[in-house]
């Protein structure tokens, strides 16, 4: 087993930054999410709200998987997610359903209001019970994969709040500008391809720099320059 820990500040307040984690897929660093979507939403008696989410994620194998090791290179993963309005906390959790044997990859995500900011902490175990001597190498693989999608996650949700910044600046309510967003989100990843996508441990500042300038999506989301 190995174990993962990350500590991230943001400056915008915890509503915002809830609701660019939440509004998060689709976005250009998450090519790899196939589709994302509610199976289940209540309120509980506290006033927190509970919602399920199953995600399609996709991927390859690298070079040395034995063959024939998974039948398909993509994984249903289920998010498990607690949103407390009072405390001002998000807690969410999420697994892969899917090839569990030879990897399972388990992540909680904990979202604080401080007097700085946001506080994200994130924390993944990632286990293999494969055998046939390939476990630590598959492990070591998955913590090694899981770091470079953290840093990916974290570029999406600042490319959403980037975005949910401009919106709160035009004349719109919440529920109109939330499915500006989407709408917006959902033309603009459907039209560029993966490979076009140029994306360049411990706690640390925000990075407010702006995504790569090249490329087509650049106009679409901060204008032209």
């Amino acid at each position: 087993m190995r174990f993962f820990s990350q500590s991230f500040l943001y400056d915008d307040p915890w509503s915002i930054v809830s609701l660019a984690f939440f509004l998060r897929y689709p976005n250009p660093y998450a090519a790899h999410v196939a589709s994302c979507d509610v199976v289940d939403r209540q309120h509980t008696e506290s006033g927190t709200l509970l919602t399920t989410r199953l995600i399609l994620k996709r991927g390859a194998l690298p070079r040395w998987a034995p063959k024939g090791i998974i039948s398909r290179a993509e994984s249903w993963v289920i998010e498990e997610s607690e949103v407390d309005p009072y405390g001002k906390v998000v807690r969410c959790r999420t697994k892969n359903l899917d090839h569990v044997k030879v990897m399972q990859i388990v992540e909680t995500q904990l979202f604080e209001q401080t007097p700085d900011g946001t506080l994200q902490t994130t924390e993944a175990y990632v286990t293999s019970k494969l055998g046939w001597g390939l476990t630590r190498r598959i492990e070591n693989h998955g913590l090694s994969r899981f770091k470079a999608h953290v840093q990916r996650s974290r570029q999406g949700v600042s490319l959403m709040l980037d975005l949910i910044r401009q919106a709160r600046l035009q004349p719109m309510t919440l529920g109109s500008y939330t499915s500006h967003l989407h709408s917006d989100r959902t033309s603009f990843t459907s039209n560029v391809p993966a490979s076009s996508l140029d994306v360049n441990e411990n706690t640390c500042a925000e990075d407010h720099t702006s995504p790569p300038q090249s490329g087509r999506w650049y106009a679409r989301f901060w204008g032209s320059r």
